[in-house]
């Protein structure tokens, strides 16, 4: 995630923030709460997890349709937001078919609700954009997040999520670290201004040595795979973080909301992880 630094006034008295624009204390504090409380859920009751990644997604949803109806796109919340979870519940008892259907059938009400949402006597305006749009946003958060139910699912989902979780942090510390230390050279600088590819360095070695630890053993598997899943998952979670600041450029502001603190919102926590659980799982349901 890439947060940019305040330039507001120097009266009153504002967090700290690091290089990387982030009030660190908070984010380390806030990061480290999350952290340890999904760890003893995917220990204990790993099943557990897939309400917890239900309700993510249903609040990262709510901030991202509140972020673009308030940009004039007027996208549908109410079937966005309800089919999301039917993705993601259908994907228990159905598997991977169970998503796909929701998908398909959110997709079909979402086209019909912005159709009739003026009524019969009046034509929709912008209509094509809003509908892709709403697709989008589907694709975005609520069809990647179902593939966490099914990585739960597995008999030993609870291990899968946690080598899952552990990627991302190694991307996210291994690149916060190498940029504050050695960033240089601007990696993105029209989209993500503070990437660097000496932190996308530091994100590789952190996440390959941690995925090659966590498959060999959590999941007794070869470490190769964890290696391959370490480089997949930095690719992964930078494509998902410069999105979502493209997104978060194209709409003017900084954050998609103020829930966690030195984050922002829900879904500038969770833009690097939706599409890295679709990496893990397709990786490991190959693999191990």
């Amino acid at each position: 995630m890439s947060v940019s630094a305040d330039n507001g006034s120097t009266a009153d008295p504002a967090p700290k923030t690091s290089r990387a624009g982030r009030d660190l204390p908070a984010a380390i504090a806030v990061g480290g709460a999350l952290g340890v409380s999904l760890i003893v859920v995917l220990v204990l009751v790993p099943l557990v997890f897939i309400g917890i990644a239900a309700a993510a997604v249903a609040v990262a949803s709510w901030e991202v349709t509140k972020r673009l109806r308030e940009s004039d796109i007027s996208v549908p919340r109410i079937p966005l937001i309800l089919g999301g979870q039917a993705m993601i519940w259908l994907a228990w008892p159905f598997g991977a078919l169970g998503a796909l259907s929701a998908f398909a059938a959110t997709v079909l009400v979402t086209m019909v609700w912005r159709l009739l949402s003026g009524g019969l006597d009046v034509a929709p305006k912008n209509y094509l954009r809003d509908c892709a749009i709403s697709i989008f946003v589907l694709s975005w958060l609520p069809l990647f997040g179902a593939f966490a139910a099914l990585l739960t699912l597995e008999d030993d989902g609870g291990s899968r999520v946690l080598v899952l979780m552990i990627a991302v942090v190694c991307s996210d510390v291994g690149g916060y670290a190498a940029g504050v230390l050695f960033g240089r050279h601007a990696m993105a600088p029209a989209i993500s201004p503070k990437k660097s590819w000496e932190g996308l360095g530091g994100s590789l070695l952190f996440s390959v040595v941690g995925c090659a630890l966590t498959v060999t053993f959590l999941l007794d598997g070869n470490p190769f795979v964890g290696a391959l899943l370490g480089v997949l998952i930095v690719f992964s979670a930078t494509l998902g973080d410069l999105v979502e600041s493209q997104v978060k450029r194209e709409l003017g502001i900084k954050d998609m909301g103020t829930m966690l603190p030195g984050h922002g919102g829900l879904m500038d926590r969770l833009d690097s992880v939706l599409p890295s659980i679709l990496v893990t799982w397709i990786v490991l349901t190959i693999f191990v």
